[in-house]
């Protein structure tokens, strides 16, 4: 049986207190999972200032280079997982066992981690927007003659983790280059790929003494939040309202994101028919940049009718099939409810996928329950208009191009393929779209050396005003 331990300030702990991670198809144990309680999480995080002081050791540089290491040690070494060692093959096996994703959708996901620590130098380019990352060292430098400084806002930052994809542990990975240590709080249907890129971390020589690891409950979860200097959540929308007051923790949500077609982009639909699909059916619409809503100023029906032919096709597949293209879910009643939500909230309208498949949206499959995609045709006000789930679905919405952009709400991606210039400087100017595409660009395809649902250099550093006349600073 595999332990999966805490670790405390990079060293492994067996608590008496343990989970289970449980094989989504077959329901048998696959590893134990140590349990932090509130006390244990409390003691360690009194020690964070000297975690700290251990990144300032190093310059960005070589942090930057140990995170390329820690690139090729993640994707291709044997680590250590507890008392065990994993192989880059089993974790994939691992994450598809307990989370439902299939494997070719969890090695998508390893490459999207692994890219972004071999590319941490453009990652962090993106981030701080500093021509010389050298001032990360420093604490200030000069930009066209203008002087600037910075600090760090805390000394470490927690992160309470998702179980539904492993991609989303790629956005708080170049913490350790911003010299800031890391407590993470994995879900507890994940816990492999935040413990591998610990330990992909240490291999490359990073000090094991700035991570900690805590397997733990929604207790655990919030003292981590309160105790560590910046905080991370990824959560549903009650998790991300009960922190959304406090300006120390950046949520990651629902993204409700969307396309936008308009004008040109609207009649010439079926040239984008396929960036529309893709958008909202990459990695079983688990991301919050899947297109959720398609908002157009013509032909909705069509575009629609489109969408749902093409999804009726979807099938469960085995989850070692490269050709698989939608997930289960491991609790077949979470499943279930989606799916009741959904039928409740139709209000007249159809679920057009499973007309054209002329069967339930629920499906089995070797004792498997999966939601199958659906499309829905609706007006902006139907409660389905802005609607997230996790699986692929999509409404479709006709509206003037002078509702755009006012009725497309909180919008983490945008993807707008219109000719009309005043549309796009009402994009440019909304304060509700966190990441803009204007033209054909996947709501799936994101650049790393661009801020995703906030920018991790301010949340972690302030800027502060700096003159000085001294010949060079310490």
């Amino acid at each position: 049986m595999i332990h999966i331990p805490i670790l405390r300030r990079g060293k492994p702990y067996k608590s008496v207190d343990t989970n289970q991670a449980i094989h989504y198809r077959t329901r048998e144990t696959i590893a134990e999972i140590s349990q932090a309680n509130v006390g244990l999480i409390r003691r360690d995080l009194l020690r964070q200032a000297e975690m700290h002081a251990i990144l300032q050791g190093f310059s960005t540089r070589e942090l930057i280079g140990l995170a390329k290491k820690a690139a090729k040690h993640f994707a291709e070494d044997e680590l250590p997982l507890g008392d065990s060692m994993q192989t880059p093959e089993d974790i994939v096996k691992q994450v598809s066992g307990t989370t439902g994703s299939p494997n070719v959708m969890v090695r998508r996901n390893m490459e999207k981690v692994r890219g972004v620590l071999d590319s941490m130098e453009t990652v962090l380019a993106g981030l701080t927007r500093l021509p010389d990352l050298d001032m990360l060292d420093r604490g200030y430098g000069d930009i066209a003659g203008r002087a600037l400084s910075f600090f760090p806002r805390g000394n470490s930052m927690g992160v309470i983790l998702p179980s539904n994809s492993p991609g989303v542990h790629s956005l708080w990975a170049p913490a350790i280059a911003l010299k800031t240590p890391l407590i993470l709080k994995p879900g507890s249907s994940e816990p492999w790929t935040p413990y591998r890129i610990v330990q992909a971390y240490i291999k490359a020589g990073v000090p094991a003494e700035v991570f900690g690891y805590y397997p733990a409950d929604h207790a655990g979860g919030g003292e981590i939040l309160r105790q560590t200097g910046r905080g991370m959540l990824f959560g549903d929308v009650g998790a991300a309202k009960a922190w959304a007051g406090d300006p120390r923790i950046e949520i990651h949500g629902p993204g409700y994101s969307k396309i936008v077609l308009a004008d040109e982009g609207a009649k010439n639909w079926e040239k984008y028919l396929d960036l529309m699909a893709d958008s909202i059916s990459q990695n079983s619409g688990r991301s919050c940049v899947n297109c959720s809503s398609i908002w157009t100023t013509a032909n909705a029906k069509e575009i629609a009718a489109a969408l749902a032919e093409r999804f009726a096709k979807i099938a469960p597949r085995a989850e070692d099939d490269p050709e698989a293209a939608v997930a289960p879910f491991a609790s077949p009643d979470v499943a279930r409810r989606i799916s009741a939500v959904i039928d409740q909230d139709l209000d007249g309208a159809v679920d057009l996928v499973a007309e054209v498949r002329g069967t339930p949206r629920i499906a089995g499959r070797d004792g498997c329950t999966y939601v199958l995609p659906s499309v829905v045709q609706v007006n902006k006000e139907h409660p389905l208009a802005n609607r997230e789930f996790l699986f692929p679905f999509a409404s479709v919405v006709q509206v003037e191009a002078s509702d755009l952009p006012d009725c497309l709400g909180p919008t983490l991606v945008c993807t707008a393929i219109t000719g009309d210039k005043a549309l796009q400087r009402r994009l440019l100017q909304n304060n509700h779209i966190g990441r803009l595409n204007l033209g054909p660009i996947s709501t799936m395809k994101i650049s790393w050396d661009q801020p995703h649902e906030g920018n991790l250099f301010d949340h972690l550093y302030a800027r502060r005003a700096f003159q000085s006349v001294l010949e060079s600073v310490a």
